[in-house]
Parts: C-alpha cells; structure tokens; sequence
C-alpha cells in the first residue's frame, strides 16, 4: 500500500509543499504583510509566468533531451507580438497567434536538428538560442520595438476571475492538461517511453522521431506563451527580457523531481516546485539579499534537492 501511494503521488509532492509552508512561515517574520491574501496572489501571478515556461521544459526532459534556447525563444515571441500590435489597430488580434507561432517555429527547428540531423540537444539549443538573438537583435536594430501589449495579453497577465489571477488559473489549466497528457493519450505515453529508451521505443512501433519534434514545438509555445504574458504584465518588450529564466525554469524542472535523463516525472510536482522557487525568491528579496548569493542558493537548492531525492529513492527502492 505504501509503494502505491508512492508510486501515484510521488514524496515530491508533499515535500514540497511543507517546504512552501516553512518558506512563508518564514517569510511572514520579515515581512508581517507576507501571509495576506493581496501579496500570496500576487506571487501566484508572478509564478504562473516561470510555471507555464516550465511545462515546456518539461516535456523536453521528459524525453531525455533539454532546452536551451528558452531565453531567446521568449523575447522573440514577445517581440513578434508587439510589432504585431503596433503595426495598426486592425492587426491587434494576429498578435498572439504570431507570437505562438514564432515559439512553435523554433520549437520545430530544435526538434529537427535533435530527431533528424542527430545534433545532441545542449549543443543545437543552445546554438539555436544564439541565432535567433542574432536575428532578434537585427529585426530591432537592438532596441524595443514600437508598440505594446493587447488588450487580451494584458488581460491574461494582469486580470483576475473571481478573486484569482488570470494568469494563475492558466498556468493551472496548462498544468493539468500536461498531466492528463503524458497519463492519458498515446502520444504521452510515447513520450514517457522514449525518456525511458529512445531505441526500445524505436522497436515497439513509436515514431520516436515525430513525438521529439512534437515535445520541443510544445516546448517552444510554451516559452512564447511566457513571452506573452510578460508582454501583458509589464506592456512592452526589450531585449533579453528572457534571459534571468533558464536558470529557474531548469531549477523548477530538477525540484520537481523529473529524472534528467527522462521517462519519470510529475507535472504537478514541477508546478508545485514553481511556487516554492518563487516563493524563496520572495523570502530571499523581503530580507534584501544580493542578486549574486540568490543564484548560489538557487544552485545550493538544486544540488540539496537532488541529494534528498537519490537517497528517499534509494531508500525506497531498497524498501520495495
């Protein structure tokens, strides 16, 4: 019974969530205001942009590959959407079927180079977050483009329904049906079985090809839906708007317990990880504490979470 409770929930899941617990506690001594109802939404707003880039990376780790061109991927989206809006009021609504489209498009050209061409991932991603900063940086001449968010975008980023943030409820829809897609559907079930051997995949039948691809067009759009809703929230785009969340999002991913090499990991957890990595970003901002050491504790974080989970693992491995 407790090896199903295990394998159905996961202890990453409960971990983290008395982890979040003692993080507001703690919060909550350096700043009295930390627990009202007002500032725990607005880090769930705040969260929902790391926590709908996160699901893309995700699904990328989840077969075993990894995204580095997330960075770049969210500016460009975000700078297709305002020069789409501030060409004319009549192109407002195109403005965020190009900015997906422009993360798909990336997303696509990751997966070919990776599934076709055979490039490992860390080196084509990362390559590819370079050309596309290239062409980001000659598409703008290296400033902001003209124009700003749609009223939609802004909606989605900054609105609320009943009380909760737009963003937040989106980011807990995508969350849930990233979940139900790896349980449920074929193609998820592909995807967990490439993370746990790309060849035996291979052998049962699975186009191991098509569903990498599939998993790094789905990581792009995710990375351009981030793009968007920063758009939303802060009206504008700039250059490298996207670069302070490869760290995170790569963070959020590794706390969420997903196994690097792919095959095994939790939607929700990751989701869960999100809010408590935004969380300690919060505690660690209430108490002032440089931009340097936040980085180290964000490393520290993943190292000590990683440490925790090889050894509940093992010890429930040996258990069983």
């Amino acid at each position: 019974m407790i090896a199903d409770l295990r394998k159905n929930v996961g202890f990453e899941v409960p971990f983290l969530l008395i982890s979040s617990i003692l993080l507001i506690a703690i919060g909550s001594f350096g700043f009295p205001g930390f627990l009202s109802v007002s500032y725990l939404m607005q880090q769930a707003q705040i969260a929902s942009f790391l926590g709908v880039i996160a699901i893309g990376a995700f699904l990328v780790i989840m077969i075993g590959q990894i995204d580095l061109s997330v960075p770049w991927t969210i500016t460009a989206a975000a700078m297709v959407t305002t020069s789409v809006t501030g060409s004319g009021e009549g192109t407002a609504w195109l403005a965020i079927p190009a900015g997906l489209a422009t993360g798909i498009a990336i997303g696509v050209v990751n997966g070919v180079g990776i599934a076709v061409l055979r490039v490992p991932s860390m080196i084509w991603t990362l390559g590819v977050n370079a050309v596309v900063l290239g062409c980001c940086i000659l598409f703008t001449g290296g400033f902001a483009p003209a124009g700003q968010a749609s009223d939609l975008m802004r909606t989605l980023a900054v609105g609320s329904v009943f009380g909760l943030p737009s963003s937040f409820l989106l980011w807990l829809v995508l969350a849930i049906a990233a979940a139900a897609f790896l349980k449920f559907t074929v193609l998820g079930r592909a995807v967990i079985a490439i993370g746990n051997s790309e060849r035996a995949a291979y052998l049962s039948g699975v186009d191991t090809r098509r569903v990498i691809i599939t998993c790094f067009a789905g990581a792009g759009m995710m990375s351009a839906m981030g793009g968007l809703l920063l758009v939303g929230y802060s009206n504008q785009a700039y250059q490298a708007m996207g670069d302070q969340f490869l760290l995170p999002v790569i963070a959020s991913v590794v706390v969420g317990g997903t196994r690097l090499q792919g095959g095994k990991g939790s939607a929700i957890a990751v989701a869960l990880a999100v809010l408590f990595l935004s969380l300690l970003t919060s505690v660690l901002s209430v108490f002032q504490v440089d931009g340097s050491i936040k980085q180290c504790v964000y490393g520290a974080v993943m190292l000590i979470t990683l440490f925790i989970y090889g050894r509940f693992r093992n010890r429930g491995a040996r258990s069983l």
